[in-house]
């Protein structure tokens, strides 16, 4: 190991689990949360069988003391804590066709709860844990920064990510970043896009190469990824 650590929320799946296996290759411990222990244990075992180290924890990140518990678990690792990649995420409903319009409120309060609050809890319970140059990572898309008919209080989850992002990138000194990977492949998007192994090398590239001045408070979309790292 490199005595790195990263936190990845939401790493049971998807995006998640995809950037924890691309990080483990490169002999950072992972420490992987998802509110389903079987998942993400699950996870674990497949890295440990190629031979790198993670640690499963069964968190919810609507859940500040779940949050804090894994931060203080992760922190005894190596110390302090390198990467966090804030990932977990819900989407209520079929994708693309929950307007605000006809949005319920639980569908509006959990979005918020979890893409929102979650995030917010996510770096804040990191913040004492964290190494000086240490990187954080928040997980989002084109919907929080356009009109997308039909993503509702998804797209309104994101935006509130994003400006949480921008708000603890003026308030820190570790750079923060919003990683927009383009349209994935997930149990999110309905099944369409880039495969999630794909763009974990983004994440990688965000965490570990790019200048910290370039990324700090800003989006990086897949483009700039692919245009930088050439």
């Amino acid at each position: 190991m490199n005595g790195e650590t990263a936190v990845i929320t939401g790493a049971s799946r998807g995006i998640g689990k995809a950037v924890a296996t691309t990080f483990a290759r490169e002999e950072i411990h992972v420490v992987l949360c998802a509110r389903t222990r079987s998942a993400v244990e699950s996870v674990a075992d497949e890295i440990a069988e190629m031979g790198y180290d993670a640690t499963p924890i069964r968190a919810d990140v609507r859940d500040e003391y779940d949050v804090e518990r894994v931060m203080e678990q992760a922190a005894r690792i190596n110390g302090e804590i390198t990467y966090i990649v804030a990932n977990a995420g819900v989407y209520h409903g079929e994708t693309g066709e929950t307007p605000l319009t006809t949005a319920s409120y639980s569908a509006y309060d959990d979005h918020l709860r979890t893409n929102g609050r979650g995030v917010f809890a996510t770096i804040r319970e990191s913040l004492p844990h964290l190494a000086s140059d240490a990187r954080i990572l928040v997980s989002s898309g084109r919907v929080a920064r356009t009109e997308p008919a039909g993503y509702g209080s998804y797209a309104v989850s994101k935006a509130t990510a994003e400006a949480i992002a921008r708000g603890f990138s003026a308030d820190i000194e570790q750079p923060v970043s919003i990683v927009d990977p383009g349209l994935v492949e997930t149990s999110l998007t309905g099944k369409s896009g880039f495969d999630p192994s794909d763009v974990a090398a983004q994440y990688l590239w965000v965490a570990t190469e790019a200048s910290a001045k370039t990324i700090d408070g800003a989006v990086i979309d897949r483009k700039q990824w692919r245009k930088a790292s050439r």
